[in-house]
């Protein structure tokens, strides 16, 4: 009689998470019967206690907030890319029972992008400056050769975006939230904040816009992405994202590669459009 491998989705709000259907659509497709993947309302505070539990079934777990930096002490391993950022999402277990953390967001925004054709930029935009933009920069920094200006709304906001593009290489221009519109004049622009920040922006698209990532999947699609599709532009959403991202944790979990991206996508587009 097989054993159940298992592995889950932590956070907190998490009952909104996608990633038990990008994850369960993925197992069904490669066959895996015996893989179970759940979600678990799980804060800080809890983290500590639910990792103690689990039992060598478990092959895996994907993070969200607020979960990202506070499970870095709680592992045996950090990936270069994750340390990078001090964000995890993906903790893996191996066989001989270590835990090792490591980032899938990076690798697929850089996955994403190079879908829609983005495999080089000479200069880039960022709006906003949370944990994502972070995240984006550390992207950038494999593919921007000049100048990424971040848009934000704070001198400690900037400070820290300036920060981090010193910690990853990145030369990073800081600017008022205020002056977003010009963002658009870079051929790429990654929108990092939350749902209505960009809405007043939408006005603002040039008739000849670049590429636009906008990490939100929900609602999608944002005012802003719509006004770019308009214009004729170049969008690549937060569905996007979420997908190539799960893609590399199933292969990361499973061991079985590649990881069925289309269903994966056409079972998080469905899900979305039953909410």
């Amino acid at each position: 009689m097989s054993t159940t491998r298992r592995a889950a989705v932590l956070g907190s709000p998490i009952a909104h998470s996608l990633s038990p259907v990008l994850h369960r659509a993925a197992y069904a497709e490669l066959g895996l019967a015996d893989w179970a993947y759940d979600r678990y309302e799980v804060d800080e505070g809890a983290l500590p206690g639910f990792l103690e539990k689990l039992g060598p079934e478990w092959a895996g777990l994907s993070l969200t907030m607020p979960l990202k930096r506070a499970v870095i002490p709680l592992l045996d391993e950090v990936s270069e890319v994750a340390a990078s950022v001090e964000a995890v999402n993906t903790v893996v277990f191996t066989e001989g029972g270590r835990s090792v953390g490591d980032n899938t967001d990076i690798p697929g925004m850089l996955a994403a992008l190079r879908e829609r054709g983005v495999e080089q930029v000479e200069r880039a935009s960022v709006l906003g400056a949370g944990a994502t933009a972070s995240s984006a920069l550390a992207a950038l920094s494999r593919i921007c050769t000049g100048e990424v200006t971040a848009y934000v709304r704070s001198a400690a906001r900037a400070d820290e975006m300036r920060g981090w593009g010193e910690r990853l290489g990145v030369t990073v221009r800081t600017a008022a939230w205020e002056d977003a519109a010009a963002a658009f004049e870079a051929p790429l622009t990654i929108a990092t904040t939350p749902a209505g920040t960009t809405d007043a922006l939408a006005a603002a698209v040039p008739d000849r816009p670049g590429t636009l990532f906008d990490v939100l999947y929900e609602p999608w699609p944002t005012a802003l992405a719509t006004a770019w599709s308009d214009r004729g532009g170049a969008v690549v959403g937060g569905l996007d994202l979420l997908v190539h991202q799960a893609v590399l944790q199933v292969e990361r979990m499973t061991g079985r590669s590649p990881a069925p991206l289309a269903a994966m996508r056409t079972a998080g587009e469905a899900a979305l459009t039953a909410r």
